[in-house]
């Protein structure tokens, strides 16, 4: 189809209109003849591979880690590279196949915005080294790391102004870069191409003859910069790629710590949650002197559980019996919600991160806290798949492992609860006899909870936490039960 379609045009025309007028596949294999004949690799347009939204409230991200390099063969499904959200490092699959031929933005390249181009790839088969820009291509930003610089090079420089006798336009981005690494200019190399256009072949040819060699590759410097950095010129120079770390300018006691992007989101939305929600608050003190002995009784048997454990499997039972708390706000209204997904908040180091216990009420406690080790271990690595910590329908932060008596937390958007649990501590009960005692602060959206609700749904989490046979505590032997009272 090329040949014919080049026929009827000619050569002037198919050189000007073939590359828009092929797919992009075709204008991948499409070699050019009847004696203007130019190199295929000039129409190997590379396929773009932009920043993926990875999550609801991504804008940017790090590229943590490619996993394939330049060359390597790609798969639908294949994970190309490692990639820091908001939340949680993420997979980024590709859902295409064929040959990655450029990375343009390396690793630990920071703050990328979404839709950026990071990558090309060509269809299998193709020289992917000869590998163009798109003409529309996003330019990638600078990366912080010693991969990105090799990568910085390979975008596609400035085109470099016309001098007296140079040649006419129409050179692709390969000429230009074959111009700058070998230091010639186009008025240098006997021109080939239609209209007397310069060929990435023409450039190779004068390269052989001459026996050229490829200039160092220099760092260009802003004018500012420039200026700054002349006097220090004798000074052998810093490695750009190396990771910036804090410091302490001379006499002063403090240093700037970056925010992570998962620490700006989360001053983002608590702002906007703080700004936009209608908190109410209700609190309650909770007898838990009776978990305290079923844990116990089941720690000697061989089964590990936390306090927390008991009061997710708590909270979710009386999610199930006051399903007006289990809801969603949509923008318009409350929404209820069908499954009891419990959103359990974990520290890392990076900032606040939320896993679900997916429909909690339907678990045990011994598989809620196996549940829960495994995400919290997987989110502390940044592990966590989008699903694992996306959605929710209620939440609980629990700082009673700090020794904290009391406080309250702040609604996760679109969740309408989230419940702040204290440490337990020992307190005189209403009889006069010592009981462990545990206080809760339901934090909840007046807009769909009215106070009289959140107090019911408080009042039943205390009956349940007081006498926990009203859990339903799938996963605990009878045996086991017999023998603790339950």
């Amino acid at each position: 189809m090329a040949s014919a379609l080049t026929g009827r045009l000619g050569r002037q025309v198919a050189n000007k209109f073939l590359p828009t007028l092929l797919t992009p596949k075709l204008r991948l294999r499409v070699k050019l003849e009847h004696g203007f004949r130019q190199s295929a690799a000039l129409f190997i347009v590379g396929s773009e591979i932009k920043m993926p939204s990875l999550s609801p409230t991504m804008a940017e991200g790090t590229i943590v880690k490619w996993l394939k390099n330049e060359g390597d063969p790609i798969a639908a499904g294949d994970v190309l590279c490692d990639i820091q959200t908001d939340k949680a490092i993420v997979s980024f699959e590709i859902e295409e196949e064929g040959i990655l031929a450029k990375i343009l933005v390396g690793n630990d390249a920071k703050d990328v915005k979404v839709g950026t181009l990071i990558a090309l790839m060509v269809a299998e088969g193709e020289d992917w080294k000869d590998v163009e820009m798109p003409a529309a291509g996003s330019a990638a930003p600078p990366s912080s790391s010693a991969e990105a610089k090799p990568a910085a090079s390979q975008a596609a420089p400035a085109v470099e102004k016309k001098t007296g006798g140079g040649h006419s336009g129409g050179q692709g981005p390969a000429v230009h870069r074959l111009l700058e690494q070998f230091g010639l200019s186009s008025s240098d190399v006997p021109a080939t191409g239609p209209k007397g256009n310069l060929l990435k072949g023409d450039i190779l040819n004068l390269v052989n003859q001459k026996g050229l060699k490829p200039k160092a590759p220099q760092t260009v410097l802003p004018p500012a910069a420039s200026k700054a950095a002349a006097p220090a010129a004798a000074a052998p120079a810093k490695t750009p790629a190396a990771k910036a770390k804090p410091q302490v300018a001379k006499g002063s006691k403090f240093i700037d710590v970056e925010l992570t992007n998962m620490r700006k989101t989360i001053a983002k939305r608590l702002s906007q949650s703080k700004s936009t929600i209608p908190h109410s608050y209700g609190g309650i003190d909770c007898d838990i002197s009776e978990v305290l002995k079923l844990r116990k009784a089941l720690k000697a048997e061989g089964i590990a559980t936390s306090v927390n454990d008991f009061v997710i499997k708590a909270v979710a039972t009386a999610l199930r019996q006051y399903p007006h708390m289990n809801c969603i706000w949509d923008g318009q209204q409350a929404v209820p919600v069908g499954d009891v997904d419990v959103s359990v908040a974990v520290a890392t180091d990076t900032g606040l991160i939320t896993p679900i216990v997916k429909k909690a009420n339907e678990k045990g406690v011994q598989e809620i806290s196996a549940v829960v080790r495994d995400l919290a271990a997987r989110a502390k690595q940044g592990k966590l798949q989008l699903n694992e910590f996306q959605g929710g329908s209620f939440t609980i932060s629990n700082l009673g492992m700090f020794g904290i008596n009391h406080f309250s937390a702040i609604i996760n958007p679109p969740q309408c609860s989230i419940l702040a649990v204290g440490t337990g501590r020992l307190i005189l009960g209403s009889d006069g006899k010592p009981v462990q005692s545990m206080n809760v602060t339901l934090s909840y959206d007046r807009r769909a909870i009215d106070e009289e609700q959140a107090a019911e749904f408080l009042s039943g989490l205390r009956d349940i936490l007081k006498d926990p046979s009203r859990m339903l505590l799938g996963g605990v032997p009878p045996s086991m039960r017999a023998r603790v009272g339950i």
